[in-house]
């Protein structure tokens, strides 16, 4: 207990650039009693509505929770939803000085309608474009100074393909951490799942490795004997791969080793937000330099447990502590 107490101490010494799409998650909560004369869908009777920072927003949540000092480098629209967004962040105690406004742009939102405890819908309002130049000439410029400024422990790429990360941002930052000698770890989607060359933690789920690999056959039955995989692995350069198996637990690969975590068993109510919990915990133990399976493990631990709660919601340190101690995680 005291080994791991030490290291989650020593989170709170660390700083983390995150590098991600800005959105604000927006919950309908209400009771479900009937189903609507109109059309054979359920009638949600509204009682609250709750604004909170959602993407990237969500892992810098997620970093702070484990007493790390995120900093979120974003791009918001010159809309409500954007002055929204930035309020938010500030009432949630997260700086904001790594966020740029853009003329160009509108702030994603994500409405999620749940009703007795379930999410029955989802409402996205947003844009897919990438930067224009302009935006990506300043976006970069943005990152050089923060980057300079935070002299951060670990990167972290929190990819929704919404369109802020695009090659260039991905060259300039993997060049920029490369010459600094910092970690960088990658939540990856599929239009840019090919550009990360370099990554010192790469971390898709199942469905993203298969659609960035283009192999339908995948699954964790065959992760380990998979040959395209490791090429991937091999011609990319990533030191450390975990892959988010959902009920399956985590795989990872990394050092010539390669194993599947099994899932611990939990109530589920709600699997949104588990993908940001599993990077930025995995986040801290690359800055951390622990052994890559002793991350893959406390990432799959503290992924699991924010699936107990309902919404996208960040882990709690001390819960996770507790019963990382529980299964032997020292």
């Amino acid at each position: 207990m005291d080994s791991l107490k030490k290291l989650f101490e020593n989170f709170n010494r660390l700083k983390v650039l995150i590098i991600g799409d800005a959105m604000v998650d927006a919950y309908v909560w209400g009771q479900v009693e009937r189903i609507s004369p109109e059309a054979p869908v359920p009638v949600v009777t509204v009682n609250k509505k709750e604004d909170r920072p959602g993407g990237a927003a969500n892992v810098a949540l997620n970093i702070k929770a484990m007493g790390a000092m995120p900093v979120l480098c974003t791009m918001t629209g010159k809309d409500e939803a954007g002055k929204k967004f930035v309020s938010l962040m500030k009432k949630n105690g997260l700086p904001v000085n790594g966020i740029i406004t853009s003329n160009e742009r509108v702030t994603t939102v994500k409405t999620r309608v749940i009703g007795n405890r379930h999410q029955l819908m989802r409402v996205d309002e947003e844009t897919l474009l990438d930067l224009s130049k302009k935006e990506s000439h300043a976006f970069i410029g943005s990152l050089r100074k923060m980057i300079s400024t935070v002299k951060p422990h670990v990167i972290i790429f929190e990819d929704y393909d919404k369109g802020l990360i695009t090659p260039e941002v991905i060259s300039a930052v993997m060049a920029m951490a490369s010459n600094s000698g910092i970690p960088v770890a990658v939540d990856p989607k599929k239009k840019n799942f090919h550009h990360y060359k370099g990554a010192t933690l790469f971390k898709p789920n199942l469905k993203e490795l298969r659609e960035g690999l283009k192999l339908d056959s995948l699954s964790h039955e065959n992760l380990n004997k998979n040959t395209e995989l490791k090429k991937f692995i091999s011609r990319h350069q990533i030191k450390q791969l975990i892959v988010t198996l959902s009920d399956h637990g985590v795989y990872y690969s990394a050092k010539g080793k390669s194993e599947i975590i099994p899932a611990h068993v939990r109530n589920i109510s709600d699997v949104s937000g588990a993908g940001d919990t599993v990077i930025s915990v995995a986040a801290l133990c690359l800055a951390m330099n622990c052994h890559p399976s002793y991350t893959a493990a406390l990432a799959n631990l503290a992924g699991g447990l924010v699936c107990e709660k309902v919404g996208v919601v960040p882990v709690n340190k001390n819960q996770l502590m507790e019963e990382a101690h529980r299964e032997g995680l020292v």
